[in-house]
């Protein structure tokens, strides 16, 4: 199956380069925060900036043009789609302990493959493929989201004493699950007339992981002015585009 997906990128490569990056930009999004781990090997503050500018770039992204978007074309059921994806972020919470927005704390013992993890992170990874299929500005925002994200994970792999192979693969299956979902968004005909509900959980999802990101990264849920001028130039940078 993935020797299949990467034949057809390899494809569409070379007919449409728009598609390409779709595929690409969010797994290299991966590869630049494992170097990024490499040259921090440790968490910082200018993390934590980063991590709140790309929650309010995707949560910014997700009203402007999600939302608008998603019910357009659907009514209540799409309000019950997006507290489905609301809610099933709350259950990927529970078991990947806040990895999707930057908090990992997972309670895997060290040496040992996070398996858990890496399912908890792959649901929440391919669900947010499918709306980057439609949108550059959504590819956007998923790309600035994942870097700090793969920071963050990649430091707690390297910290956890996971073999580098199994740290390495972690990353790779991870990155794979975006470009998964949008391919499906792209090629898979019977999904299309789902899609705009797959959206909706999308959104869902979105709103809690970018939402939660703005109130947990900052000490006791205070903001100081240099992390507020940051989440007010990822919103500006998001109207604007």
């Amino acid at each position: 199956m993935l020797f299949y997906l990467f034949a057809k990128i390899a494809y569409f490569s070379q007919t449409n380069q728009i598609v390409c990056m779709v595929f690409l930009l969010p797994f290299l999004a991966i590869v630049a925060g494992y170097a990024g781990a490499l040259w921090f090997q440790k968490t910082s503050a200018n993390i934590a900036y980063l991590l709140a500018f790309s929650g309010a770039f995707l949560l910014s992204i997700t009203f402007f043009e999600l939302l608008p978007q998603a019910f357009e074309y659907g009514g209540k059921s799409v309000g019950v789609a997006l507290l489905i994806g609301m809610l099933l972020q709350i259950g990927l919470d529970y078991f990947s302990k806040g990895a999707e927005h930057g908090h990992v704390h997972h309670d895997a013992p060290l040496n040992n493959f996070p398996l858990v993890l890496l399912i908890s992170l792959s649901v929440h990874a391919f669900i947010e493929g499918f709306p980057v299929a439609h949108s550059q500005h959504v590819l956007l925002g998923v790309v600035v989201h994942k870097v700090p994200i793969a920071l963050i994970l990649s430091i707690y792999l390297l910290k956890a004493n996971i073999r580098k192979i199994h740290t390495l693969l972690f990353l790779i299956l991870f990155g794979c699950m975006t470009p998964l979902g949008t391919y499906l968004a792209l090629y898979f005909s019977p999904i299309l007339p789902y899609l705009n509900y797959i959206n909706a959980v999308a959104i869902g999802v979105f709103l809690h992981v970018s939402t939660t990101i703005l109130f947990e990264s900052s000490k006791d849920h205070k903001f100081n002015s240099l992390k507020l001028m940051t989440i007010l130039a990822g919103a500006i940078l998001a109207f604007f585009l």
